[in-house]
């Protein structure tokens, strides 16, 4: 996962699926960056980290 630090991410938790730039993957939780803001979310509701596609094509 760490390979996917500073790239565009989608991240599917438990309730929902953030989109934005992995900061960090810290041993508890996940941080991104997103339009909105800054996301932490917490390890445990974490799914699955993607790597998002390049939709500029």
């Amino acid at each position: 996962m760490q390979n996917l630090v500073g790239k565009e991410v989608e991240v599917l938790a438990l309730e929902t699926t953030y989109k934005g730039r992995l900061i960090e993957i810290g041993e508890t939780e996940v941080y991104l960056e997103a339009e909105s803001g800054w996301i932490m979310i917490p390890g445990e509701k974490i799914i699955s980290i993607t790597e998002q596609e390049d939709q500029s094509a």
